[in-house]
Order: C-alpha cells, then sequence, then structure tokens
C-alpha cells in the first residue's frame, strides 16, 4: 500500500468521526503518543555559569573525598519471580 492509499483510507475512516469533539480529542491525544518528543536542545556552554561559584577552601582532594564517602547506595527491595528456564539443545 503507498503512502497516498494509506493517507486516503485513514482519512476515509477518520471523516465520519471529526463531528465528534470528543472523538476528535481522543484521536488527537492518541496520535501525540506516537509522535516522538523533541528533545529540548542543551545551550551551548549551560556549564560554563558554574565555574567559581563553589566556594570553600579546603584542597580539592578532601572535598572529593568527602563527596564520596556521602555517597548512599541506591537500593530498592525488588521480588524477583521464578522463572522457567528453557535450554536450547543444538544438534
Amino acid at each position: 500500500m503507498t503512502a497516498i492509499e494509506m493517507r486516503t483510507e485513514l482519512f476515509r475512516e477518520i471523516s465520519p468521526l471529526l463531528d465528534s469533539e470528543a472523538a476528535m480529542e481522543k484521536i488527537l491525544a492518541f496520535v501525540k503518543t506516537l509522535v516522538p518528543a523533541k528533545k529540548a536542545k542543551a545551550e551551548e556552554g549551560w556549564a560554563d555559569r558554574f565555574v567559581g561559584v563553589w566556594k570553600d577552601d579546603r584542597p580539592a582532594d578532601e572535598i572529593v573525598n568527602d563527596i564520596r564517602n556521602a555517597r548512599t547506595a541506591n537500593t530498592i527491595d525488588v521480588e524477583l519471580k521464578e522463572q522457567k528456564s528453557t535450554q536450547i539443545v543444538q544438534k
């Protein structure tokens, strides 16, 4: 089926629904889920505004050690269900 044929069929199927505002809202909401969201473009040099903002008299090694020691483990309790395994035997 060509693109033109698909467009024609799509329009033919949707046309009766275009009189219903509720149907159009549902169609529009569905179509928006099919279109990938545009990623926001990062502003060039955005990180430069942070340069020199951190004020601390300690040496860098001490600051780095403090940051590393303050880290916590991100643990989540997850219950895994037992899964039957299938074994593929090659001849």
